[in-house]
């Protein structure tokens, strides 16, 4: 029951004598009123001193260990007349440190009852102050509450219908005011390191959603993090109106600003991938133009110019890129095939080249200038004839068949060269033969040239040389006769 309900009250109840002062008899009524005995823990001269209250029936506890320690109020109910009495009347009144006051009558019952009562009713005043020291010790309650409801129960000693020991009760009040405050304070401190360190976390917040918006390049990691910091903003409290909104409206200009700065990137992105599509179809066309020719060497160096541009042309939009990049593979893959089976069957045909000329090679190795030089020559013209005609062989044996009938044309010149010195009369038939034969092989050397046979033309040009130092020998020989 609150303080505030315990005023001064008069109870009807079937008419009780109550005892005056001091235990003496009431006039007129033949009834002795006398104080409960005391118990034997009760009745030591250090009890005594500790329950017995002070002049004025009010006990005495030093202001500082009242600041210090929490009070002890006695329980009023245990001996009530130590703090109040019945009067004859049946008013009840109660020991202040300023003398008694009536708090109430009681009119039924004996005047112990009475007493007992409003000591009941002090005790319940008294646990809902321990009540409240429990909480603020503790750290359960709320100061500004605990303070507001010491305030009341304060207000209400001075009048309220209790017997109990008063100034006991008030000093306890006092502390929990002290407390109450003392808490108010530290939770007002408290507040605001929290506030301080609500604001510091979304400062730093701020901070670091500046510099993503100044700096940051890495778009998607760095969207996910504005996301994020977004949602950590929303569980900080605490932040004072006017701060929370400076410090949102820097964070939501750096947020903008860093969707601005990515949206521009992404167009100028989309602006390059279509330059670069446009660029990538053009390259894919003229591969594709290329895959049938046949002019192997040149045609595979421009797919290789044309890989390069690729590479430096940049990304299309992925969907257009790969399509375009097989359309590219496709047409170079198309060429190099054909290339490659082109080569398989030069190279085999060029192997069946090698192996005719090896066949003329043994066959020009019969040939014996000694026994009849001219049946000799003839030979080796037809065979070097059947030679040219038979073609090209593989790279890596050119130089050893060309080689070996180097070596026979050797032999058979050397005989010829032995023939002339040993037949000086036949020098000058010899001579003309040879300049008709070198005359023969300039006139296919020249033919093979307006026809644009290359090959061809260097042979005739090779033996057309080879007569020619043979004729050169023979007009040396004719000189010098």
């Amino acid at each position: 029951m609150r303080a505030g309900n315990w005023g001064r009250e008069t109870l009807q109840r079937p008419y009780c004598i109550g005892p005056a002062s001091g235990g003496a008899p009431v006039a007129g009524t033949g009834v002795r009123w006398e104080e409960p005995a005391m118990s034997e823990q009760d009745s030591t001269p250090e009890a005594v001193a500790e329950t017995a209250p002070a002049e004025g029936g009010v006990e005495e506890t030093p202001k500082e260990t009242a600041q210090a320690t929490p009070p002890a109020v006695p329980v009023a109910s245990d001996h009530p007349d130590r703090w109040g009495r019945v009067d004859a009347d049946g008013t009840v009144y109660v020991k202040t440190a300023d003398g008694e006051r009536a708090v109430g009558s009681w009119q039924a019952g004996e005047p112990v009852e009475g007493l007992a009562h409003f000591a009941r009713r002090f005790d319940d005043l008294r646990t809902e102050v321990e009540l409240l020291v429990t909480r603020l010790q503790s750290g359960a309650g709320d100061p500004k509450h605990a303070l507001t409801s010491a305030k009341h129960v304060k207000e209400q000693l001075a009048e309220a219908a209790v017997v109990g020991d008063l100034a006991a009760l008030a000093r306890r009040v006092d502390f929990v005011l002290q407390q109450a405050e003392a808490g108010m304070e530290k939770a007002k401190e408290a507040k605001e390191a929290a506030r301080a360190q609500s604001v510091a976390r979304k400062q730093a917040l701020v901070d670091e959603a500046e510099s993503i918006a100044n700096e940051s390049t890495q778009w998607k990691v760095a969207g996910d993090r504005l996301r994020a910091i977004l949602d950590e903003w929303k569980t900080i409290r605490g932040v004072d109106r006017k701060t929370d909104e400076q410090l949102w409206r820097r964070f939501s200009k750096a947020r903008d600003a860093f969707n601005r700065r990515r949206g521009s990137h992404f167009a100028d992105l989309d602006r390059q991938r279509s330059v670069a599509k446009a660029s990538k179809q053009a390259l894919v066309e003229e591969a594709e133009k290329l895959v049938d020719s046949d002019d192997w060497g040149p045609t595979a160096g421009r797919y290789k110019e044309l890989m390069v541009e690729w590479k430096a042309a940049g990304r299309a939009p992925k969907e257009a890129d790969d399509a375009l990049w097989q359309r590219f593979r496709a047409a170079q893959d198309a060429f190099f095939q054909k290339r490659s089976e082109a080569f398989s069957e030069r190279d085999a045909e060029f192997a069946a080249n090698a192996k005719l000329k090896e066949e003329l090679l043994a066959e020009a190795e019969t040939i014996d200038p000694s026994s009849d030089l001219e049946s000799a020559r003839q030979q080796l013209y037809k065979i070097q004839e059947r030679w040219d005609a038979i073609g090209k062989v593989p790279r890596e044996r050119i130089r050893e068949l060309e080689g070996k009938l180097r070596a026979i044309e050797e032999r058979v010149r050397g005989a010829v060269d032995a023939q002339w010195r040993r037949s000086d009369p036949e020098a000058e038939a010899r001579v003309a033969q040879f300049r008709e034969r070198v005359e023969q092989f300039e006139a296919q050397a020249a033919k093979a040239r307006a026809a644009g046979d290359k090959r061809r033309t260097e042979q005739a040009e090779a033996q057309a040389a080879q007569w020619r130092e043979w004729l050169a020998a023979a007009e040396q020989a004719l000189a010098t006769r």
